[in-house]
């Protein structure tokens, strides 16, 4: 196979969950720029609406679908509709996440278990769905959306990281359970992105005092800055092409180094 079409999603469908915006939209992007037909979930009309007509200006084939990934009878009907609608599904992207901050004494955990049921069983239910279809055609690609506290943990955080890490080892059972079936399935780890929803965490000070975290983010990573939705592009379609067909079981952290980087002595 020649290089440029190692990394062709021509004639795949995609569901990329929670895609409606964010990294999420941004990554769907990609796959349908390389190719592939994509497909989304969100859980409001109107956003998937306003999501279609952003799709349209890119130029992309979609699809949008109602529905809450933590809701597994109805994401089962969106994967069968899917899979009628487009003769199969080759890729699932389980990018749907939140995110809730607290001290770990003070977290509620019923707010625990909504981060838990959301980043972690919801990937298991639709990967659990998406699975008889890719078995039977002896091809698929799951890509689970990781992060960096897949690896390491910070303050407030304690049910993100325990999903997130969770995802990580879901992530490693499944492409141990389904790699004779040639699925693959790996996860993708982006770093601290520059998009809308980090925007206060980098922004000055309205005296103009610089941000302490975005100094913080800039001098822990190598390359001195935030990542961008467009850095996730490569490899994403990297992840969800034949170009990564012996790559299984393995998270591919977008991060610019800082994991990689025990950080500066203070002078």
């Amino acid at each position: 196979m020649r290089s440029p079409e190692m990394f062709s999603l021509q004639g795949k469908t995609a569901l990329v969950t929670g895609a409606a915006g964010g990294i999420g939209f941004d990554m769907a992007v990609a796959l349908g720029e390389a190719g592939a037909k994509i497909a989304f979930n969100c859980r409001n009309e109107e956003h998937m609406k306003n999501a279609l007509a952003k799709y349209a200006e890119y130029g992309i084939s979609a699809e949008g679908y109602i529905g809450d990934v933590t809701d597994e009878a109805r994401m089962i009907e969106i994967v069968h509709e899917i899979e009628e609608k487009n003769g199969g599904l080759d890729i699932l992207v389980n990018n749907a996440g939140i995110q809730r901050r607290y001290p770990m004494t003070e977290f509620p955990t019923e707010v625990y278990r909504e981060v838990i049921d959301i980043d972690l069983i919801a990937p298991f239910m639709i990967a659990k769905a998406v699975l008889p279809g890719m078995i039977e055609r002896r091809s698929g690609k799951i890509i689970n959306v990781c992060s960096m506290q897949t690896q390491v943990g910070r303050e407030t955080i304690a049910a993100y990281a325990s999903a997130k890490g969770g995802l990580g080892m879901l992530t490693k059972n499944i492409a141990s359970e389904f790699g004779k079936y040639n699925i693959q399935c790996n996860g993708i780890g982006p770093g601290y992105i520059a998009t809308d929803m980090t925007s206060a965490l980098r922004e000055p000070a309205p005296d103009g005092t610089p941000n302490p975290f975005n100094e913080f983010i800039c001098a822990r990573t190598p390359a001195a800055r935030w990542g961008l939705p467009d850095d996730l592009k490569g490899p994403i379609v990297f992840l969800a092409s034949p170009a990564s067909d012996f790559v299984n079981g393995h998270i591919l952290y977008v991060d610019g180094g800082i994991l990689a980087y025990f950080g500066k002595v203070p002078s």
